[in-house]
């Protein structure tokens, strides 16, 4: 890594195939760490939490976006996060949320982990650049 490297915090708030958020920020995660940058955390709020669903299954004529964030994220090994308020109203659940509040199942894709808004303000603290992908806010 250069000594001009930076790190980076990416935040997605649209959701796959509603907007070109995650598709972008998967790009722009590629180039930056192609140009010699660190990814030190991925943060999902709002709609970009149903990236790190475990059922979505597109058709198979489409990108599948939340399987492609999981493989670039192990192989990278870049922790990502989704927001716990935003899992919960959109009926995403790990296996703690899933016993907290009796439901029948979990769906969080690994390696995604489920927390709260301190991990984006950790992001923002601890890192250069917080770049924010948003959805097209229709």
């Amino acid at each position: 890594m250069s000594s001009t490297a930076l790190s980076y915090t990416l935040v997605i708030t649209g959701a796959p195939w509603a907007s070109q958020a995650p598709q972008t920020a998967l790009e722009f995660a590629r180039a930056l760490l192609a140009a010699g940058h660190r990814l030190d955390r991925v943060f999902l709020y709002g709609d970009g939490i149903h990236l790190a669903s475990a059922l979505a299954t597109p058709p198979s004529d489409e990108p599948n976006w939340p399987r492609q964030w999981a493989e670039f994220l192990a192989a990278h090994q870049v922790p990502a996060v989704a927001c716990i308020a935003s899992t919960l109203r959109r009926g995403l659940v790990n296996e703690t949320e899933q016993a907290r509040y009796e439901l029948p199942a979990s769906n969080l894709l690994a390696p995604f982990e489920i927390a709260g808004l301190g991990e984006w303000v950790e992001g923002r603290l601890k890192t250069d650049r917080t770049v924010y992908f948003h959805g097209s806010g229709a």
